[in-house]
């Protein structure tokens, strides 16, 4: 971890955690997952090719998942040396800083939330419109259900990758060891698709996101479970049995789990009928609808994220009183 202690690391990751709840997601300087998803189109474009062959795509597409996490970690690496061979309290303030770049709880939180308060408005269009900034299916014909689950969806599922993966990476290896997850998230997120022009390429990509997601995944099904005990509308006990009995149904090993606990705790049905450039889709229906999906699940969702980072952010001040 580049001289630091699982002390010193833990503290600085509760931190980065401050950090983002203040600052969020920043645009200037340009934040680091921009030059990475830069870095991933201008590789595509020196190495995708049409023409070739699939067992020609998948090696080429396991080049690019080998090299850009590895320059990411590595470029990651060297500054973090840099500022601590200037100065130890640069070291810190560099690794905080990083570190909190690769999550992105205030980002979520703050996206979800126009959805929320366009429907709370009865501003319909523009909960569609705000609603389609965060997830890839079509949102012209959503009504207030329909836009209050893909946002629920987005939000479960990206507790995983927006907070609790990177720190968990983080936790291991420091800011080198986060910024090479954030990196594998984004190539998942670029060409980890199942479609004719990424089925081959983006294979590698995909794989060894479901591969770094995997341990987290399930924490973060353990850590929704233990938000939703501050919830009082919350049915922790419901919602690992939604986790034991629905999550395998998703196609993603990870994001069921995550999807299914939300689901089971707040009794709504999140899955169905989405449609993806005009073409239906039939998901895996996770949880139990108990009562109609509504705006207000939207902030039930957000509260179970900031819970859950609160939890992340105690575990690391008490690692490292523990460890000092």
């Amino acid at each position: 971890m580049i001289g630091y202690s699982l002390g010193e690391i833990a503290l600085m990751i509760a931190a980065a955690i401050v950090v983002d709840w203040t600052v969020g997601d920043p645009r200037r300087p340009v934040h680091p997952v921009i030059r990475i998803g830069s870095a991933i189109s201008w590789l595509e474009g020196c190495l995708y090719r049409e023409a070739d062959p699939p067992a020609v795509k998948r090696r080429k597409g396991l080049l690019l998942a080998i090299a850009v996490p590895a320059a990411a970690g590595i470029a990651m690496a060297a500054l973090v040396a840099a500022a601590q061979w200037l100065h130890p309290w640069l070291g810190y303030g560099v690794t905080i800083w990083y570190i909190s770049t690769t999550i992105a709880v205030k980002g979520l939180k703050d996206a979800a939330m126009l959805v929320y308060q366009a429907l709370r408005e009865g501003r319909m269009s523009e909960a569609r419109d705000c609603t389609g900034r965060i997830v890839g299916r079509d949102t012209a014909a959503m009504d207030e259900p329909e836009a209050a689950r893909a946002t629920v969806e987005t939000v479960a599922e990206n507790t995983v990758d927006a907070l609790v993966a990177p720190l968990f990476w983080a936790l291991l290896g420091g800011a080198p060891l986060a910024m090479l997850y954030r990196a594998v998230n984004t190539l998942d997120s670029m060409v980890g698709y199942r479609n004719d022009r990424y089925i081959d390429y983006g294979k590698a990509s995909a794989r060894l996101d479901d591969a770094m997601n995997y341990v987290p995944a399930r924490l973060t099904g353990w850590l929704l479970l233990a938000a939703g005990l501050m919830i009082p509308s919350a049915s922790p006990r419901r919602g690992r049995r939604a986790v034991r009995e629905h999550a395998s149904r998703h196609p993603s090993p990870n994001s069921g789990i995550p999807e299914a606990a939300v689901a089971g705790m707040l009794g709504i049905e999140l899955g169905g009928r989405n449609v993806y450039f005009g073409v239906p889709s039939e998901r895996a229906r996770l949880g139990w609808p108990l009562r109609p999906l509504e705006a207000e699940d939207i902030r039930r969702t957000v509260r179970l994220l900031y819970i859950v980072s609160i939890i992340c952010g105690i575990g690391g001040i008490v690692l490292w009183r523990v460890s000092g």
